[in-house]
């Protein structure tokens, strides 16, 4: 074994120099057209919802299990060896069924075995993987289980739920009610086809495995402090389990073995169980029982409880009625005299278990204080706030794919005063950072503060994230971004603020920002907040609020971009506000298929305008709060406009509207997915 202390990692990117890598350059499926969502966000790395097909995941992919993951009737997932599941702590929401009918295949070997796994592995952090089968129980046909409330039982005994192989799964046991919890694995009906070994459950707030009825057999089990029953069965299983090490170092837990019910007498072969902590061993409920041999323990209070007065010849322990004596003052709890003594299974064997494995070498979440470089082959998932502190560094090689967790202003990518990010995408291979959906407000978007100048100050704080911004070198470098898909930004702070799809706080001029698009976002595209920093080469199609925005004295400049409206109720193309530093725009061009307004400016904001293309909206200028005309240049020249009918600050535009479209036919870069 390679250690037996817990210590699943929840990665938080804090760190001097790192380069994370992966030892598979593949990646997950491409999304296809016509797909189902769950389908889509299988390929995306992400499990959630009903599966009604076949499906293999992908051992290169790193999945997130973000809620309930059902295989239904009559479909399969298959799972390779290697393959990593990092389950949302999400308590019972989250969780793996297979339903009566489905299958489920994880075919893990010693070399790479399957994990499954919230980040930190604490118990209770989710619900765990729950097989339904056909095979008899005595809650009948079609009972409805305590987890999910999922059918299960028939009267296939020989029924197949799929195989699982080498498997560690830790976290699990969330409580669904005082008086019924997530199992590890939970076993409802499930038949003697179904093929399980090599199986470790770490860390649970209830059983390790449980069985309800059925005849599967287990063979290869490791089960860790798990906090109620290591092995528990009711409704009379009558499967088995072979070669068991069972370990109890934190006090509290309920018992090596729980049965319950009536004895459909399981058998037992080679159980190893060690406590440090006292504790009970075996327990039988009622008239449950069972037949055990090669039977070691260790450390227990208590080696035999027969809870409720059921006869201790339903215990057969080495072919024969258990040699027991009663514990003083007790009346159905025993030491065992003999039949627990037997070599012990060296914990070594089970070498494939890796207590210390980290899930989470895909997480984006914390702070970067040196250099960190991603890895274009993984699949990385953000799931809160990722901040690049001052000294920092984050690179983004090309083709690097982000997944931003559908969670609002806890997810972020930030970079403080003093660091940098280099998004080094191309043209044929962008970077992505988008949610699922790429629904508007489903996370917060990337922001970068400078030290140049704003006419907030030096040390302004940013509305989002309190950061502080603003300084004196005007040729600051925050880094560079090239080739960059941003979708599904803009989450709403409070009434007043929101995210940006890309939020520049006093960005110096030394910085490159390039061919960077983005969609669907709940506020505006992108926003300038002062700063000297120039952009090129946007494309910005329906963000809610302004596609593009800035305020406090801003004085770089926009070449190049493409603005598409096809979704009523935005705000505005341009909306200038405050103090006029007099930005740059050139080559600009602005569709809209549902009316609207183009250009904004507010106070005596203004800026220099050349190769404006405008289209399809209702009012081409708005000075809203009454600035003169000559703080916007348009080719050269106070902007020649006319009123619109019974209005006093909006206006349509005479002229310099009318320049040749952007074209935009190369940019195929633009709108790649996840």
């Amino acid at each position: 074994m390679k250690k037996l202390t817990l210590k699943l990692l929840s990665l938080t990117i804090a760190f001097s120099s790192l380069t994370l890598t992966n030892c598979s350059t593949e990646d997950p499926a491409p999304i296809v057209a016509g797909k189902t969502k769950v389908l889509e966000n299988l390929d995306a790395g992400v499990l959630n919802g009903t599966l009604e097909e076949n499906y293999s995941l992908s051992a290169s992919t790193i999945y997130n299990l973000t809620g309930q993951f059902i295989i239904a009737d009559g479909a399969t997932l298959n799972i390779p060896a290697g393959t990593r599941i990092l389950a949302d702590n999400g308590g019972t929401d989250v969780y793996i069924a297979v339903l009566k009918g489905g299958e489920i295949n994880i075919n893990g070997n010693a070399g790479n075995p399957v994990i499954m796994s919230s980040s930190d592995g604490n118990p209770g952090d989710w619900g765990g993987l729950t097989l339904c089968g056909k095979a008899t129980t005595t809650a009948g046909v079609d009972a409805e289980a305590e987890v999910g409330g999922f059918l299960y039982g028939g009267n296939e005994d020989t029924d197949s739920s799929g195989i699982i192989r080498y498997l560690q799964i830790a976290g699990t046991g969330a409580q669904i009610n005082p008086e019924s919890q997530y199992n590890g694995i939970s076993f409802y009906a499930v038949g003697s086809s179904t093929l399980v070994d090599n199986v470790a459950v770490i860390n649970g707030s209830d059983d390790g495995v449980e069985f309800f009825g059925g005849t599967v057999s287990v063979s290869n089990l490791y089960l860790e402090n798990n906090d109620d029953d290591s092995i528990d069965w009711t409704e009379g299983w009558n499967g088995s389990v072979t070669n068991a090490y069972i370990s109890h170092t934190v006090s509290g837990f309920s018992t090596v073995f729980e049965g319950d019910k009536d004895n459909g007498n399981p058998t037992f072969t080679n159980i190893t169980a060690i406590s440090t902590v006292g504790g009970t061993a075996l327990q039988f409920k009622k008239q449950s029982g069972g037949t055990i041999t090669n039977l070691h323990l260790t450390g227990y209070a208590v080696d035999l409880d027969m809870k409720d007065g059921g006869d201790i010849s339903n215990v057969q322990i080495e072919g024969a009625t258990p040699d027991a004596a009663l514990i003083s003052g007790e009346t159905s709890k025993y030491t065992l005299n003999s039949g627990k003594d037997a070599a012990a299974i060296d914990a070594g064997s089970f070498s494939w278990v890796d207590t210390d494995v980290n899930l989470s070498n895909n997480i984006l979440a914390g702070n970067i204080s040196g250099t960190t470089t991603l890895d274009a082959s993984i699949s990385y998932l953000l799931t809160s706030s990722l901040i690049v502190q001052d000294g920092g560094k984050l690179v983004i090689p090309a083709g690097t794919k982000i997944t931003a967790k559908d969670a609002g202003t806890d997810v972020y990518i930030a970079v403080l005063k003093g660091g940098e990010i280099d998004i080094q995408g191309e043209a044929g291979n962008p970077v992505i950072i988008a949610s699922i959906n790429g629904n508007g407000g489903d996370w917060g978007g990337l922001t970068l503060c400078g030290k140049a100048t704003t006419t907030a100050g030096i040390d302004a704080q940013a509305e989002v994230g309190g950061f502080i911004y603003g300084g004196t070198e005007d040729t600051d470098n925050s880094g560079s971004i090239k080739y960059l898909v941003l979708k599904g930004t803009g989450a709403q702070i409070n009434s007043e603020s929101q995210y940006n799809g890309l939020s520049l706080y006093a960005v110096g001029s030394s910085t490159t920002i390039e061919n960077v698009s983005v969609i669907n976002g709940s506020d505006d595209g992108i926003e300038f907040f002062g700063g000297t920093v120039s952009v090129s080469n946007l494309y910005l199609e329906n963000n809610d609020d302004d596609s593009i925005d800035w305020t406090e004295g801003w004085s770089g400049g926009v070449s190049n971009a493409y603005i598409s409206h096809t979704v009523a109720g935005f705000s505005t193309v341009f909306e200038g506000d405050k103090d006029n530093g007099n930005p740059s725009f050139s080559n600009i061009t602005a569709i809209s298929t549902v009316g609207g307004t183009a250009l904004q400016f507010k106070k005596q904001s203004g800026g220099t305008i050349t190769g404006l293309h405008l289209s399809g909206y209702t009012v081409d200028l708005d000075m809203k709060d009454g600035g003169a005309l000559a703080n916007v240049q348009i080719e050269g020249a106070d902007a020649n406009a006319t009123l619109l009918p019974d209005e006093t600050k909006k206006y349509t535009l005479n002229s310099g509207k009318d320049a040749t479209a952007l074209d935009i036919s190369g940019w195929t870069w633009k709108d790649a997915s996840l």
